[in-house]
């Protein structure tokens, strides 16, 4: 494997996420629900998500700008449900990346109305064929919404999210936590390595190696999630640690304790690199992410 800049690959792929973002946000002056879009969409983050779709993309000989306008979309879904995490009903959390969580810079209706806003402008890009300069046929373009609807909705996220609201207090079994993650933090991982392999091209036996990698992936970043919300600085994180424990949620450390849930962090990153040993140094950058979504700190 040939070693990249990773440093460097994250944060050329974030400034142009950031850039394109910025294009699909309406006149942020228009109304107060403008500004509340704005203020959590461009409040930083790592924006793995839509690296992933874009390094996929790219790893099966597509472009950056093949992904990009579903690689939005994706960030966009992925903000809101940051917004409604975060309000009083579910995980009650006032900051969000070292900033005023939405519902506490501006109030819990305004939060939930500016979630709700970027899920559905999220939909309108993917299937708006105008939303970029580069052409994807019809078909490629209702395959994406097709899958990351499943991703986001009752089959994927949501349902994972309630779950996770149901566990808490409760003892909860291994296998409940896998499943609970699965679709609460990968289904959405999932959507957007397999939605840069369509742009890609990707063959089917291609996009069933990187729907492996995905799901190994994915519950390797919650499991480190569930580390950090324990040994995590808060100052990194931008957010508060400790509030799994105090919400009582069912986590892998609680279950396993932190050595053995970081052992199958590194397990679960083994089983992902494996799953793409077989290509070519086209996919470094995904090999390079796997390894950073169980050594980075926030």
């Amino acid at each position: 494997m040939s070693m990249i800049d990773l440093s460097k690959y994250l944060f050329d792929k974030q400034q142009l996420v950031e850039s394109a973002l910025i294009t699909y946000l309406p006149d942020t002056s228009a109304s107060r629900l403008t500004r509340a879009m704005a203020y959590s969409l461009m409040n930083g983050g790592k924006r793995l998500r839509p690296i992933l779709c874009m390094a996929a993309c790219e790893a099966l000989g597509g472009l950056a700008a093949h992904a990009l306008p579903a690689a939005c979309a994706i960030e966009m879904i992925h903000t809101y449900s940051l917004i409604h995490d975060d309000l009083p009903a579910l995980d009650n959390d006032v900051l969000r990346r070292g900033r005023p969580t939405c519902h506490t810079a501006f109030d819990e209706a305004t939060a939930i109305l500016a979630g709700d806003a970027l899920l559905t402008l999220a939909f309108q890009i993917l299937s708006d064929s105008d939303s970029s300069s580069v052409t994807v046929g019809c078909d490629i373009r209702l395959a994406l919404v097709s899958l990351i609807s499943r991703a986001a909705g009752y089959q994927g996220m949501i349902e994972g999210q309630m779950r996770d609201l149901l566990s808490e207090g409760k003892s909860i079994s291994l296998q409940a936590i896998e499943d609970l993650h699965l679709l609460k933090t990968g289904a959405m991982i999932e959507a957007s390595v397999i939605s840069g392999a369509l742009l890609g091209g990707g063959s089917p036996d291609a996009v069933t190696c990187l729907k492996q990698y995905a799901r190994c992936i994915g519950l390797a970043f919650q499991i480190q999630d569930d580390i950090l919300n324990i040994e995590g600085d808060p100052d990194i994180m931008g957010k508060s640690a400790g509030t799994d424990q105090m919400n009582k949620k069912g986590t892998y450390p609680a279950l396993l304790g932190i050595k053995k849930a970081k052992d199958l962090a590194e397990e679960l990153i083994d089983n992902a690199l494996i799953n793409i040993d077989m290509f070519d140094n086209n996919f470094d950058p995904l090999r390079a992410i796997a390894l950073y979504t169980i050594r980075r700190n926030k």
